[in-house]
């Protein structure tokens, strides 16, 4: 990540097409390899845990990307800044990821009627967002946006790459005040924070070692950036992705509720959940279309996190 934004993106600029696919393919690339060292010192098992685990964040994680690109839109973000909000808020997503694994690890060690709470969260999330109608909501006047701007003073207008700018204040002496694109940051860490609450359980079920977990949580993020920028112009081929993903949250919940009875190898899981969102996707190919509207499905996502 450092070299990401110290070296190669040094310069605010807009992210073209073709270099956010190199990126993508680069980072899924460096998971592969990550992976293949999985394998050589853990074995098959845990490779395929981690595989599991990574496709699973990373599908949750590019459902997230709708509503990201619906906060941009909100806040009137220029494409040249974008990047530096996703990273900076994918590496507060980290941190947040570290303590909520970490935290939901040692529950389940301690609790282990947990299991079936984390199995009915995982079946709720799945249907509700299946069944869910889309919702006409502006993120920039939302709770969050809201609770920011009552306890921080916010400049009307950007100052180019900066969060916080020192300035005249509305009584003549100076203050700190935060800008839009901080505003920006803070509610994109809050949209995130919120679907950690579907996909951190959702690896969970897979395993509850936190090493896997951490690290196919890590891998999946640190390619958010890129395919960000690579949603934009593909954004047909996951009309029907909500629905791969509401199957994939059903069947993993389910799985997690009868884990004490019957056991799924995690082979069959891979398989189960790449069947199902190759389909999803092979769906959205195969059937046109019939609404011209390419913010129906960030609407859908954004009723999502912000209904609950």
């Amino acid at each position: 990540m450092a070299l990401d934004l110290g070296l190669f993106h040094k310069r605010d600029r807009e992210i073209k097409f073709r270099e956010a696919l190199v990126w993508t393919f680069f980072w899924v690339a460096l998971a592969l390899a990550f992976n293949g060292v999985i394998f050589l010192n853990l074995g098959r098992d845990a490779a395929l845990t981690f595989l599991t685990g990574y496709i699973v964040e990373l599908s949750l994680s590019v459902d997230n990307l709708f509503v990201f690109l619906l906060i941009f839109s909100a806040f009137r973000i220029p494409p040249r800044l974008q990047h530096r909000v996703l990273f900076w808020g994918i590496l507060g997503a980290l941190g947040m990821r570290a303590v909520c694994i970490g935290a939901g690890v040692a529950a389940l060690e301690k609790f282990t009627w947990l299991t079936y709470v984390f199995g009915l969260i995982l079946i709720y999330g799945g249907i509700k967002a299946a069944t869910e109608k889309e919702d006409d909501f502006d993120p920039a006047e939302g709770a969050v946006a809201k609770f920011f701007r009552k306890i921080l003073p916010v400049t009307h207008q950007f100052h180019g790459e900066r969060f916080f700018v020192y300035e005249k204040g509305p009584r003549g002496g100076m203050r700190w005040a935060a800008t839009p694109l901080f505003l920006t940051l803070m509610v994109v860490e809050v949209s995130d924070l919120i679907f950690a609450v579907d996909s951190i359980p959702a690896v969970l079920a897979i395993t509850t070692d936190p090493f896997l977990v951490y690290t196919s949580n890590i891998f999946a993020i640190l390619g958010l950036r890129s395919i960000y920028f690579a949603l934009a112009k593909v954004v047909d081929l996951f009309r029907f992705l909500k629905y791969g993903l509401s199957v994939v949250l059903v069947f993993i919940g389910v799985k997690i509720l009868l884990s004490h009875h019957v056991y799924i190898p995690v082979s069959i899981s891979l398989a189960v959940i790449v069947a199902t969102l190759a389909l999803s996707m092979a769906a959205s190919i195969l059937i046109k279309p019939t609404t011209e509207n390419p913010d129906d499905m960030r609407a859908d996502n954004s009723a999502r996190v912000h209904k609950g």
